[in-house]
């Protein structure tokens, strides 16, 4: 049976919020939970983009049950892999073995803000592979010096590492990403339902571990409210990944999706309160051989009606599948 879980989207509410939401996602009954890691929305009309990690310890405190999990940060360019280490080993010890750590090659929407350029894609996966490495050798406890093609650590050491560190998912679009995760990661990560990239990682390395997806939906009694929702605040999804890795700032991913109509946006995210659709939506990615996703509730100020309406009737027949 597939698991089911939600997605604190930073990009759409506050840090306070978030953390509220996922207590009552939690009540609702879903599996599990993922948080975006941005410095920027995509676009301004989302309006938020909070310190993740700060969300997460909150969120940590805050609940008792559910899993917790970056989907997902960047451990590259505006974060050191030795530190991410560290914030992972951290968030693991105060959820109490909660915490999955969600990691891919970034976007330049977050990581150009600390001046570095923005390397080719290729360089990206390359620097990827190599933090996800001394990231595995500090969570073995290793005193680790590292002198790598892209990264430098010295005399580092995690002294409040867990007994079990943190599983380790790896984000993947192509064959290379799928090669990498099938090697260093705990479990594959993506946002299309496509059986190509499950057969690549398993092919890889991957048989046999998680897989998960992520779905937006924009519920709403209203269907012709949810679509003006979703289209104003989501277009962009819609962009493919070597497009949105690549964009700016959200003035850039606004003049991208300038063409992009409501209908376009009706036709590739589930709009209204109709059950079935996101189930059928669900079942595209369980088709394709991943064994959880995570759905978006799009609009920060309609996460409690989607709540209510998940836990009454959505995750009731998600569960059928």
């Amino acid at each position: 049976m597939v698991e089911i879980g939600y997605t604190m989207m930073t990009e759409q509410a506050g840090p306070r919020d978030l953390v509220d939401h996922v207590v009552r996602a939690e009540r609702a009954g879903f599996d599990f939970s993922v948080t975006s890691d941005h410095y920027f929305p995509w676009l301004d009309s989302q309006g938020h983009a909070p310190y993740a990690w700060s969300v997460l310890g909150a969120a940590a405190q805050a609940t008792e049950r559910i899993p917790l999990m970056t989907y997902v940060t960047c451990p590259t360019t505006r974060y050191h892999p030795a530190v991410v280490a560290q914030k992972a080993a951290t968030l693991h010890l105060l959820s109490q073995g909660r915490f999955r750590l969600g990691l891919g090659s970034g976007e330049n929407l977050n990581e150009h803000v600390v001046g570095g350029g923005w390397p080719a894609a290729h360089i990206r996966l390359d620097m990827l592979e190599e933090a996800v490495t001394i990231i595995r050798s500090l969570f073995d406890g290793d005193n680790v010096n590292h002198h790598g093609a892209h990264f430098d650590v010295e005399n580092a050491r995690l002294f409040d590492l867990p007994d079990t560190p943190p599983p380790i998912g790896v984000a993947v679009s192509g064959e290379h990403a799928c090669e990498i995760a099938g090697h260093l990661a705990d479990l594959l990560i993506a946002t299309e339902p496509e059986p190509e990239l499950i057969s690549a990682f398993d092919r890889h390395g991957g048989a046999g571990k998680p897989k998960v997806g992520q779905l937006p939906v924009c519920y709403d009694t209203d269907r012709d409210a949810a679509i003006t929702r979703a289209h104003d605040q989501f277009r962009w999804f819609g962009g493919g990944w070597p497009v949105n890795s690549e964009l700016p700032g959200p003035d850039a991913f606004a003049s991208a999706t300038r063409f992009v109509r409501p209908e376009d946006v009706a036709d590739s995210i589930p709009c209204g309160d109709d059950v079935e659709s996101v189930v059928e939506a669900v079942r595209a990615f369980t088709d394709a051989g991943f064994t959880e996703v995570a759905l978006v509730q799009i609009g920060g100020d309609r996460q409690e009606p989607f709540l209510d309406w998940a836990e009454q009737k959505l995750l009731p027949a998600l569960r059928e599948l």
